[in-house]
């Protein structure tokens, strides 16, 4: 103890007087029986210790209050150190105390020895399921604190020792208390920077709690070990997550808690091939929130997020690798050479992608491993079966999610990098599935350059089909080359909700799908094929009709409009509508020269 806290002011005497008399008033309620005065004696004690903090840190440069706050910790950590004190006043303490004094934590170094010391006295002499039960409502009241992350550490490394002590029904109490600690620890952790020294100490903490469930779990057998090995593995995956997301950016500091969480994996039994692929996460689910509501797995909701994130601090760092016992080799090769897996793995991907508040730098080294499990040349053919038993839905989530990246990206680099992954992902597709995705992907795009960087590779498509049909290595069911391309042209030169696009907000995409027509047109009128049915007299009618006229209207009509118009912005839209006017024109005397073309 130092010379100021064994010397107290004149202040700091009439703080120990007036904690004596609460301490003194609340024991002597206890030992008299008397229920309703020790509860009043303890409420006193608490206002009195929340007035010496609200001091404290409405003056954080005032050395007597700072001087204050450790005397009077010190004087509690004292008080309840005393071999001699009667156990039920203990207890009694023991339910408001705790938090009252938690609040100093984040103050100074020696403010978190003290409360430390004393939260550790209740740990020690107090029933493990009432402490349980008290820490888990002080994580609930968190957000009462001025430090939030302070007070929440502490009580996260005082949990993690109370788990230690449970002596009955270890799964169902730790159980209800994780939803509680994980909701205050991502509450807590989203609240920070993450350059915030107290993100350290919040993960800290939760992986002592990891460290103390799985000690729990050892001295357990059967079905109890199996269930909390289970409720393990969701915590520590749900942490992984949080400590991506906020500490991300402080690559090696997250780097040394994703290294502490994989530990956990040998333990559990858990492969990095049912994390990536997502097989071995539902039935986690299924075991420890069976019979459960919808709300207990709110506190769950980045698992399958952390069951990626896993892999990718395993592709990041091979220290990590060591630690969960894997090979990611081992994995690329099987995710390569195995399809099913691969686009199990491509699914799941889009947990991470679609993460919006995730690092960059996270997402970027998640794209170089989806790249690099997806460039091959495994282009056989898939059987009805295998199609129909594929979940489309999250294949093109994560396809969705990296558009989105290519749109968001904050430099070049990891534009470049998103839409390679784009391309070779859909390479990896089979031609009937890319082409459905692909049309999906224009039609649910709310982007118009990013709709044309999606028509130009469908004419990039068309042009790699197109060789492969003429040297007989495809049939046309196979390819791109049919009247489906059309109904994209259509989508985008003739919109669902009517009228010709509208411009100049359209350029990009109308320019795309104009090029993509004429591409068509030409191949099919000089190579003598007719696969899309664009060489019909009554497609041609249409698209002319229908399409290329009512454009020429509005382009002419926005020409017209911006040529009066002397303000950069109209020379800006003239110099884009230029080229749309020109290939427009071009589409138009290309139709009128193919329906005079005799039947």
């Amino acid at each position: 103890m130092s010379a100021k806290e064994t010397s107290p002011n004149s202040s700091s005497s009439q703080l120990i007087h007036g904690l004596q008399q609460f301490l003194y008033s609340c024991s002597k309620a206890v030992e008299d029986g008397d229920f309703h005065q020790s509860e009043a004696s303890i409420s006193e004690l608490v206002e009195s210790i929340s007035s010496i903090y609200d001091a404290s840190i409405s003056s954080p440069d005032d050395e007597e209050t700072q001087i204050n706050s450790i005397t009077v910790l010190s004087h509690i950590n004292s008080y309840l150190s005393n071999p001699s004190l009667d156990q039920a006043v203990i207890d009694a303490l023991s339910f408001e105390l705790p938090k009252a004094v938690a609040t100093f934590a984040g103050m100074s170094q020696r403010c978190s020895e003290l409360v430390i010391s004393i939260i550790d006295v209740f740990v020690t002499k107090c029933s493990a399921r009432d402490m349980i039960s008290v820490f888990s409502e002080a994580l609930d009241s968190y957000g009462k604190t001025t430090d939030a992350a302070g007070y929440v550490a502490v009580f996260l490394h005082e949990v993690s020792k109370v788990f230690l002590s449970i002596q009955r029904r270890h799964f169902e109490q730790i159980k209800v208390a994780l939803p509680i600690i994980l909701n205050a620890l991502k509450t807590a952790s989203f609240d920070l920077d993450d350059c915030d020294v107290g993100v350290d100490k919040l993960f800290e903490g939760a992986v002592a709690v990891a460290g103390s469930i799985q000690a729990t779990c050892k001295k357990l057998e059967g079905e109890a070990s199996s269930n909390l090995q289970s409720l393990l593995v969701l915590y520590v995956l749900q942490v992984m997550a949080l400590a991506s997301i906020t500490m991300g950016t402080r690559e090696s500091m997250c780097l040394s808690f994703a290294l502490q969480l994989s530990s956990v994996f040998p333990y559990c039994g858990l492969l990095y091939a049912d994390l990536i692929t997502g097989h071995g996460i539902d039935p986690l689910i299924s075991r420890v929130c069976d019979g459960d509501t919808d709300d207990y797995m709110d506190c769950f909701s980045y698992v399958k997020h952390g069951a990626v994130l896993s892999v990718i601090w395993g592709h990041i760092s091979d220290e990590v690798v060591q630690a969960a016992r894997q090979d990611l080799h081992i994995l690329k090769d099987e995710l390569r050479s195995t399809r099913s897996s691969r686009w199990s793995a491509v699914g799941s991907m889009k947990f991470v992608f679609a993460l919006g508040n995730l690092p960059w730098s996270l997402k970027k080294h998640a794209l170089d491993f989806l790249l690099g499990i997806t460039e091959n040349d495994d282009q056989q053919e898939m059987s009805e079966d295998m199609l129909c038993s594929l979940d489309t839905l999250s294949l093109i989530s994560t396809l969705q999610a990296i558009t989105s990246l290519i749109m968001t990206a904050p430099s070049a680099e990891p534009r470049k990098m998103a839409f390679a992954t784009l391309k070779s992902v859909l390479a990896d597709f089979p031609a009937s599935l890319r082409l459905d995705t692909m049309q999906f992907l224009v039609k649910n795009s709310s982007s118009a350059s990013m709709t044309a960087i999606l028509l130009d590779f469908v004419r990039e498509n068309l042009r790699n089909d197109y060789l492969k049909l003429k040297e007989a290595k495809i049939c046309t069911t196979n390819s791109f080359w049919n009247a489906a391309i059309l109904d994209l042209v259509e989508f985008i030169l003739r919109p669902p909700c009517g009228g010709p696009p509208s411009l100049p907000d359209q350029i990009d995409a109308v320019l795309s799908a104009l090029n993509l027509f004429r591409y068509i047109l030409i191949t099919e009128s000089t190579g003598k094929t007719n696969h899309t049915g664009v060489l019909s007299k009554t497609n041609l009618q249409k698209v002319y009709n229908e399409m290329l006229l009512p454009l020429q209207t509005v382009v002419t009509a926005v020409m017209s409009d911006t040529k009066s118009d002397g303000e950069q912005h109209g020379f800006d839209i003239m110099c884009a509508l230029n080229p749309v006017e020109f290939v427009l024109y071009r589409c138009i005397e290309l139709v009128e020269d193919n329906i005079k073309q005799p039947v």
